[in-house]
């Protein structure tokens, strides 16, 4: 029997994104909702509990009303907003974040999906910690260029409308008082002392997002070299082999399989991928860590999908790869 899945808010952005990924499918039921009454919370409630498994696309005072109307003990949560990232009884939807994690998706009755920004960032400060090589106590930044979609509906209409600004044909840097909503998550799942100075950027274009964390070589301790830092990072998630959704990109100490090889295979900021690629680039002094991947992909819908796989016993790369 197949599983029976419901997405509530199917019209946003993210939700619009799970919905296509999985209308191809055959191995789930998709139960829609009236479109007349999605937002009637009756039958919104019946259809959460009615369903195996449920995606929350909503906002954050919404997602946490929808949990809320979950009676069904058999019901499985997925939710895309920022409401539970860092909740107790959630777990954190990032697969490789480590050994364990893919098991505790698996058996997870509720799991909060990443956000976008703090999907780049973790995916480069967490290993790095885990593994002992960045003290807990680092003072970090970074800088997160994504495409205009990570805003929703909203700032889509606004891009593409016919009102655009001058200003919104640049580069925007955003959150410049160091509250954004990604914060807590990417200082929580790290496990560091203090957040980062976090500068996100939108730009003028649909999709697609490069996250980039600066260090320096003295900040890190075992490790003396740029390549020492790659091999690090390859042994803990692996190289690109086609089958990996978060993977490392080329040596860049190596002169034919280095960072301009990889910049140019890899190049653009990934839309309509569901993959993340990191790479390493820089000096034995000073070197830059860049995740790409799409912020509609690995940094939300993608990701939740990849969930999804794990929760109701798919092939975790089914229909993302």
């Amino acid at each position: 029997m197949k599983p029976v899945v419901y997405i509530d808010g199917k019209e946003g952005t993210t939700g619009l994104q799970i919905y296509d990924r999985l209308a191809r499918r055959g191995d789930i039921e998709l139960l829609l909702i009236d479109e007349e009454k999605r937002k009637d919370t009756a039958e919104r409630k019946r259809c959460i509990n009615g369903a195996d498994l449920v995606f929350l696309c909503l906002p954050d005072a919404a997602a946490i009303e929808a949990v809320g109307l979950v009676e069904n003990p058999h019901t499985r949560v997925i939710d895309a907003s920022t409401a539970h990232r860092t909740a107790p009884g959630w777990v954190y939807g990032f697969p490789e974040l480590k050994p364990d994690q893919r098991g505790a998706i698996a058996a997870a009755r509720r799991v909060a999906n990443p956000g976008c920004h703090a999907t780049g960032f973790i995916s480069i400060v967490y290993p790095l910690v885990a593994m002992g090589l960045l003290p807990r106590e680092a003072a970090l930044s970074c800088f997160s260029l994504t495409g205009y979609s990570g805003g929703g509906k909203k700032m889509i209409a606004q891009y593409e409308g016919t009102d655009k600004s001058a200003a919104m044909c640049s580069p925007g840097i955003y959150g410049v008082m160091q509250n954004h909503k990604h914060l807590p998550e990417m200082q929580r799942i790290c496990g560091l002392a203090s957040p980062p100075v976090f500068s996100p950027v939108v730009d003028d274009y649909y999709k697609g997002m490069a996250t980039t964390v600066p260090l320096h070589m003295s900040q890190l301790r075992g490790v003396r070299s740029l390549h020492q830092v790659w091999q690090a990072l390859a042994d803990y998630y692996g190289t690109y082999d086609g089958k990996r959704l978060v993977y490392v990109a080329g040596d860049p100490t190596d002169p034919e399989g280095g960072i301009d090889a990889a910049s140019k295979f890899y190049g653009g900021a990934k839309a309509g991928d569901n993959d993340l690629a990191l790479l390493v680039a820089g000096s034995d002094e000073a070197f830059t860590i860049t995740a790409l991947f799409d912020n509609l992909g690995k940094g939300a819908s993608g990701a939740a999908v990849q969930n999804m796989n794990l929760m109701l016993g798919f092939e975790e790369t089914e229909g993302l790869l």
